[in-house]
């Protein structure tokens, strides 16, 4: 993978872990959050670090 490509693949992996943050915070707020979608998320979240760390690391 060319340099370009990787750092390109890591700003995109951190938009959406931030996007994913965010959906959490949101749902977190409503009166009535919905517990299995938070896992979702957050299991989606961890799934975008592990793999920005992969990617930082090489």
């Amino acid at each position: 993978m060319a340099l370009e490509d990787q750092d390109a693949q890591i700003e995109k992996l951190k938009a959406d872990h931030a996007g994913l943050e965010q959906e959490i915070e949101d749902e977190l707020s409503r009166p009535y959050p919905d517990d299995q979608h938070i896992a979702d998320l957050k299991r989606q979240k961890l799934r975008i670090k592990d793999e920005l760390l992969k990617l930082e690391n090489v």
